[in-house]
């Protein structure tokens, strides 16, 4: 025998010889460790020791059920009193969004109580919430068998100790992603209730398993020359060999070996951690989120179910497990909550005082930011921080927009004087095209303002925590040359659920591996225990308050979902006609307040008016890529917000204007009293061309400037001026006539040629084409010699998401009007009708011109207006109208929040292709010097300028998820403006405003019965010296006691204005018939800013007529033989005009508040003088 043999050598020496053979492990051990869990082997692997016990037999589990009648939602305290009958596990229940109430009772066998844990495992394929027998929503469950499955339910301590356990659970046939994810959801699914069990797991099992996934996913994700990623997978290894079926003993040995991956003694560690979380270092910020889509692949009102269920598991977490920050957005989501499951609620104030619970966002919902109007992002922000500030006691700071389809540059400015200096997103990441270069940036809006952005280099806002994200919250950086920070949003996202407990256990591990010395530059250290707050302070600390991070202008454009600006017509509809008409009622609800101290401003009916806005603006909604039922829903709330707030419009009217009433198609009236027109855009004068039924009115026929062929229409022109002098600020408009004849005239040459033409343009349609657009006093043709202008239809058969591609632009057909024939003939307006069959659709068109410019500008042109009614039938199919333009330059001006914004028309980089297809407001713009010509529209969003080619988006039609998406009848209205001069030397904001914003008709029962204050006849505001600058908002301030409004006193006015071609302005606002107490800017939260110094109002150039009379009373204003102090006596006086000067930079919002004190001491009565009664 060897004196060195490999049996008897000492303890610790090498041996000198031995009999063993290995090699290295071969390349079949990385598919070796795929078998250790789950799959072909789950009968012998460390699956089959997971549960130790499972019961489903009626001894240990009692089920009775009561399902709800149609698709309601009955109250916990209603389900409760019902008849409830026997129900069995493998029962299938339904129809599609349906609710089926169980009530469990569980026995617990006594020797289940020596076990770490016990839980009821209840999985009905769809979703669920637990409720105690108290009615406390406690725990929501996800049934199916995909990753976002959560069935289990931990027996509380005090049932396991009674040995029964009773609750109630709502089981909604749903799944998390809605019926049939992106296809239109099946009405009649029915889902199975594949568990009812009361098990009870090995925990030590559960744990094993979480270790051994994070070492194989280590081993999988670091490369393969990472000596930590061998050392993982030898480590795997050793865990699949030492491990036996059956045996729990083997179990605790292969958590030691998963020791030497995750430290030795790791979960004491771990432990202590979690206990300070705060304190915790990292680099990578875990912060749960729940991303709750307010409407999707299901309606509203599964959202708030869905709130319930997210938010009450987070709960249960948070007390689980400490170092759990969970973090939610949405303030209407947080009001549902409020008022379906009030003990939720409270629940979860708690943690947010606590700080585990962390509401941000500071938006009303997570709002698509393309279409809504400025004042409506600034009402998303208004209503959402003063719910948190009202519930919460503070302001969200953070501003968070996950999954919207890109971002208004006037966003930062917004953000920020709402107090919400951060922004984070990720949606970018998705760009089709191009890799946004930035992680940590500071994004500068139109205006120069900027916020601290962040987009996690994770890619998504709904992470596994798997080590993959992990390592990609450190190789997916983009500016790791100053920053090393970012942050992981974790938790099941879009249909809700947030954070399970196998990510937090994922998250322990994945920081215990962190802290390794050979972890350094492969994986981030996790940190946990923070908030978005603490982290964007903990940036800028980092980064000299940011100044070494890049900066980014403009918008962020998101190069995907681009027909998102023109899906689901009807809703882009009630969107762009319910923001004027709220803008509009606020107005005159406001001045009707300051006329009648009896009149209560309706703040209620605005603010839910407001909600509801709000509310379908989410960025699936207003959109247009959700299913059919959630615009069933919106279209519903439109409906009730257009009755809601004309009541209100019309109310204010009848204060403003007394005995007045509205003239419409719809409400014929036989009185004879005078009509009259109310300028609904303050501070803008107006003169507008009217058509309405002749017997909508008795003085429509006598009044009308013209009366359509068929004896049917009144055309009627108002002015707010008459014939000697303009009253600029007026809200009157009154019937005129037309003095000229003809004005404009239409003729048809030939069979297929139509000519309309006014004194300054003319206008061709020829062979079913515009063939000529002519300026007659440039003498100047705006069409290029061989391009026609018209309708054109463009295949639509996009790669993914149902979005549009660039290639639709390669196969289009340029469609020619059929039927053209005159209409009417003038002398005030010509109307040109046409007609189109496309496939199975039907296309009516009336294109008309008026004797009279678009505006009072002197220069002003005509419109050429397009009244379009659609039948359309056809599916994958996308409807424009082009019109090519004789204008050359690089870029287009589109209408946008308080301003425009300038894309290019060429193609020269793969930032300018990938804008093939981009959202505006009210118009588009190409100009050049000396000359441009705009597109207006009154409900549309797309548009795409292609070098000299202009075009509107009209109708598309996509399939999913809504297989009729836009079928039916579509009515809608767009214009061609010429205008001379550029874009910013033009008035084509302010037209396409009035476009947008028609004037209203009205009459009066007397002649006589029209008794007007001064704040009646013309609007108190008005801007001089800044013809950049516009008025966009007059409302009452947000804090007044409207209760208490009766008898006058003080009361505030918001004035919300703003700069809108990109320069500086020093603009006067002269205020009269109020008097003012205090000015002060503020912001748009409404916080005081700076006091502004009221200036007495300077005086007229000229003599106008005197504040409480009409223009057409000016007249009478001296009577010859009366003294001049006689007339004081009767002349108001005009002691309350004041001025205000302020400084505007380019593209700046300003918002103004006013208080002003009552001048009435008791009820409103008619004025003294003789000059308060309108002659009409």
């Amino acid at each position: 025998m060897s004196t060195y043999d490999t049996t008897s050598h000492k303890k610790g020496e090498y041996p000198q010889r031995t009999d063993q053979a290995r090699y290295k492990h071969l390349g079949s051990t990385h598919g070796r460790l795929d078998q250790f869990i789950g799959g072909h082997y789950a009968d012998y692997n460390l699956s089959s020791l997971l549960f130790a016990h499972r019961l489903d037999d009626s001894k240990h589990v009692k089920l009775e059920v009561w399902s709800t009648p149609n698709r309601s939602k009955p109250s916990f305290e209603e389900a409760k009193r019902q008849n409830y009958r026997i129900a069995h596990k493998g029962e299938e229940f339904g129809p599609s969004w349906t609710n089926h109430w169980f009530r469990i009772t569980l026995h617990i066998p006594p020797e289940f109580k020596e076990y770490e844990r016990i839980q009821f495992e209840f999985d009905p394929s769809g979703e669920g919430l637990i409720y105690t027998v108290e009615g406390n929503p406690i725990h929501g469950l996800t049934g199916g068998f995909k990753g976002d499955r959560r069935v289990e339910f931990i027996i509380p301590q005090d049932m396991r100790d009674s040995g029964v356990a009773h609750f109630y659970i709502e089981a909604s046939c749903n799944g998390m992603f809605g019926i049939d994810d992106m296809d239109p959801p099946d009405p009649n699914r029915y889902y199975r209730l594949n568990s009812a069990d009361l098990v009870v797991p090995n925990m030590e099992a559960w744990r094993l398993m979480w270790d051994f996934n994070a070492i194989h996913q280590v081993y999988n994700t670091l490369p393969d020359d990472s000596p930590l990623s061998k050392h993982s997978l030898y480590v795997a290894n050793e865990i699949m060999n030492t491990f036996k079926r059956g045996s729990l003993e083997s179990v605790g040995r292969c958590r030691k070996l998963a020791e030497e991956i995750l430290g030795k003694e790791w979960e004491k560690e771990v432990g202590k951690d979690s206990k300070d979380a705060e304190k915790q270092k990292g680099t990578l910020w875990g912060v749960g989120h729940c991303h709750i889509d307010t409407a999707w692949l299901w309606p509203f009102s599964v959202t708030q179910q869905k709130s319930a269920r997210s938010w009450s598991t987070q709960c249960d977490l948070i007390d689980r497990y400490p170092e759990h920050r969970f973090s939610a957005t949405q303030a209407q989501q947080f009001k549902w909550t409020e008022e379906l499951y009030p003990t939720l609620f409270a629940r979860i104030k708690s943690k947010v005082s606590e700080g585990s619970f962390q509401p941000l966002g500071a938006t009303w919902v997570e709002m698509d930011t393309n279409m809504p109007s400025g004042e409506a992002l600034v009402r998303q922000f208004l209503y959402g921080q003063r719910y948190y500030q009202s519930r919460f006691g503070f302001r969200a700071k953070t501003f968070v927009l996950p999954d919207t389809f890109g971002y208004s540059s006037q966003l930062p400015q917004i953000s920020r004087q709402a107090g919400a200096p951060n922004f984070f997103t990720q949606k970018l990441s998705w760009n089709s095209i191009n890799n946004f270069p930035h992680t940590t940036f500071n994004w500068v809006g139109l205006d120069g303002s900027q916020v601290l952005t962040h987009m996690t280099p994770v890619d998504n806002y709904n992470s596994q925590c798997d080590i993959g994200d992990i390592r990609r919250g450190m190789t997916g950086h983009k500016n790791l040359e100053v920053s090393a920070q970012s942050l992981l949003l974790f938790g099941n996202g879009d249909g809700g659920g947030g954070p399970t407990p196998p990510m937090l256990e994922r998250l322990r591990r994945a920081r215990a591996i962190g802290k390794r010395s050979d972890a350094g530059g492969q994986l981030p250290l996790v940190k946990m225990g923070g908030s978005f707050d603490e982290f964007y302070d903990s940036v800028r600390k980092e980064t000299d308050n940011a100044t070494k991070l890049p900066y980014w202008r403009g918008e962020l454009y998101f190069e995907l979902h681009r027909g998102t600006y023109t899906s689901h017509a009807s809703i882009k509809k009630g969107n762009r006609k319910s923001e004027i008409l709220m803008r509009e009622a606020e107005y005159a609800a406001t001045i009707a307040s300051l006329i009648d101290p009896d009149y209560e401003y309706p703040k209620k009916r605005l603010d839910a008016a407001w909600e509801d806005l709000l509310l379908c603006q989410f960025h699936d909604v207003l959109p247009g890529s959700g299913i059919a039922m959630i615009y069933e829903d919106a279209e519903k709330k439109y409906a009730s917000l257009q009755s809601s707030i004309h009541a209100v419009l019309n109310e204010a009217y009848s204060i403003i204007y007394h005995s007045s009433f509205p003239i419409s198609a719809e409400e014929t009236t036989k009185i004879a009293g005078p009509i009259f027109a109310v300028n609904n855009i303050p501070d803008y004068p107006r003169q507008e061309v009217i058509s309405i039924p002749i017997d909508s009115h008795p003085q429509i026929e006598s009044r009308s400037a013209q009366i359509s062929k068929d004896g049917q229409t009144g055309y009627l022109l108002v002015a707010t001026k008459n014939d000697e002098d303009a009253h600029e600020g007026s809200m009157l408009a009154h019937p005129r006539g037309l003095y000229a004849n003809p004005k404009v005239q239409v003729t048809q040459e030939k069979d297929d040629l139509f000519i309309m033409a006014n004194s300054k343009l003319s206008m061709k349609i020829e062979n079913g084409r515009i063939t000529s657009i002519y300026d007659r006093d440039l003498e100047k043709e705006l069409l290029p010699h061989g391009q026609t202008g018209g309708l054109v239809i463009m295949e639509d058969h996009p790669n993914y998401w149902e979005d549009v591609d660039e290639f639709h632009l390669e196969k289009q057909t340029h469609l020619k009007f059929e039927s053209v024939h005159i209409k009417e003939e003038g002398p005030l307006r010509v109307i040109v009708g046409a007609s189109l069959q496309i496939g199975q659709s039907r296309v009516e068109v009336n294109i008309s011109m008026d004797a009279i410019a678009a505006s009072l500008k002197a220069d002003a042109r005509s419109m050429l207006r397009f009244d379009a009614v659609i039948d359309w039938r056809e599916k994958h199919q996308f409807l424009k109208f082009e019109l090519p333009l004789d204008i050359y330059s690089d870029f287009a001006t589109y209408d946008t929040q308080f301003g425009t914004v300038a894309r290019p028309t060429h193609r020269n980089t793969t930032w300018d292709a990938a804008k093939f297809e981009v959202c505006s407001h009210k118009f588009a713009d190409l100009s050049e010097y000396g000359y441009g010509v705009a597109i207006l529209n009154d409900c549309k969003y797309g548009y795409a300028t292609h070098g000299n080619i202009i075009r509107l988006s009209l109708l598309r039609a996509p399939t999913q998820p809504d297989a009729d998406c836009d079928m039916g009848t579509h009515s809608f209205s767009f214009a061609i403006y010429p205008h001379k001069g550029t874009f910013v030397e033009s008035d084509v904001a302010q037209v396409a405003y009035a476009f947008n914003t028609p004037m209203r008709l009205r009459y009066s029962k007397e002649p006589i019965d029209i008794a007007l204050e001064p704040l009646a006849l013309q609007c108190p505001f008005k801007l001089e010296n800044a013809p950049n600058v516009m008025l966009e908002t007059i409302k009452r301030g947000e804090d007044d006691g409207f209760s208490s409004d009766h008898g006058g006193g003080h009361k505030t006015i918001i004035l919300r204005l703003y700069e809108h071609l990109g320069g500086h302005a020093r603009a006067a606002l002269k205020i009269t018939g109020l008097n003012v107490v205090k000015a002060e800017l503020v912001n748009i939260l409404e916080d005081h800013l700076e006091t502004l110094k009221l200036h007495p109002s300077a005086p007229a150039k000229k003599e106008q007529p005197k504040r409480g009379c009409s223009p057409c009373a000016a007249e009478d204003q001296h009577k010859e033989g009366e003294e001049d102090h006689d007339e004081d006596k009767k002349k108001p006086k005009d002691d309350n005009s004041s001025e205000l000067r302020i400084s505007f930079r380019g593209y700046e919002i300003k918002t103004v508040r006013l208080t002003v004190e009552s001048s009435h001491k008791g009820k409103r009565g008619r004025r003294g003088s003789e000059c308060s009664w309108v002659k009409v």
